[in-house]
């Protein structure tokens, strides 16, 4: 299994505690431009990394969910490192609340100029999943420089009507600015994966968040989700695209989308028939497919190993 090595700790307010009652001084952290403390993870591969790779995880969960990806990625000798975004997992802030959706791309950013500095040569991919493929995009299209490649499992580039309905809309934008706290509804955990056991895994997760989606964080991603038309024509940089056509979530219609709007000439979108939200938590046989996909993809593009 990875192991998850610390990158930083503050010298102040040692008395900080995560929302699960940990101290943060004992724990991988960065302080945010908000003065919110941010839960990190690390791994690093036993030989020198040929590049770095972000994980930037969806709405809900945290960065600890993805050790199966992680394992693939050490095994191309990519330094891996995420963080919960502010309301989610170990890091600090309300439940799945935020003021506005650029919080998560600022912090985003701010983790991978942490990282650049203290590995200024290599190249720097990201890894993303549903609203987490959103916060990548509007990164690329600020750092475009900066990223050598996405990979993106799901991406919020369209809601489900199913999910999103236009009731459920309307009504969020009709109360943002009055009672930001309303409950829109909750999401069905069963429709991340066809594989149970992943599923009840998901509702057994302590660090995921298992309350209502509200008005407030609605709106912020909507409001992302109408500004992104603007900036996928912007986007240049090599792109590979995972979804299920049966996803209720992150509707596949966005993936064609954003597959047909990017500027990106290095671009590859596979849709998978019947399969679910998370693709890397999907049935043994689609998720090995999945793997497969990004096993290739990577080794076609990453810098050769060091001898």
């Amino acid at each position: 299994m990875p192991i998850c090595c610390c990158f930083k700790k503050a010298q102040k307010g040692e008395d900080r505690m995560t929302p699960q009652g940990l101290f943060y001084k004992d724990l991988p952290h960065f302080i945010n431009a908000d003065g919110n403390y941010l839960f990190c993870r690390y791994w690093e591969p036993p030989t020198p990394p040929r590049a770095l790779v972000m994980i930037v995880h969806s709405a809900g969960e945290h960065s600890g969910r993805y050790s199966e990806v992680v394992s693939l990625l050490l095994k191309h000798s990519l330094y891996v490192f995420a963080h919960d975004h502010v309301g989610h997992g170990q890091s600090e802030g309300e439940g799945m609340m935020v003021s506005h959706f650029g919080i998560y791309v600022r912090d985003t950013l701010q983790h991978i100029d942490m990282m650049k500095r203290s590995h200024p040569h290599l190249r720097i991919y990201l890894f993303s999943t549903s609203m987490g493929g959103l916060i990548s995009l509007y990164v690329a299209n600020e750092r475009q420089n900066d990223i050598a490649g996405m990979i993106f499992i799901a991406p919020l580039v369209l809601m489900n009507p199913e999910s999103a309905t236009f009731t459920k809309m309307f009504c969020a934008r009709l109360l943002k600015n009055f009672l930001p706290q309303v409950a829109l509804g909750y999401m069905d955990p069963r429709s991340v994966s066809r594989d149970e056991e992943k599923v009840i895994d998901y509702i057994r997760d302590p660090l995921n968040y298992h309350g209502p989606v509200r008005v407030r964080f609605a709106t912020e991603v909507l409001h992302a989700l109408i500004k992104l038309e603007k900036i996928l024509p912007t986007i240049s940089t090599p792109m590979l695209i995972l979804h299920g056509d049966a996803d209720k979530l992150s509707d596949v219609r966005g993936s064609y989308i954003m597959y047909g709007k990017v500027a990106s000439l290095d671009k590859t979108l596979k849709v998978y028939e019947h399969a679910a939200h998370q693709l890397h938590r999907e049935l043994p046989s689609v998720t090995e497919e999945v793997f497969k996909v990004i096993d290739g993809w990577l080794e076609e593009r990453l810098p050769p190993i060091e001898q």
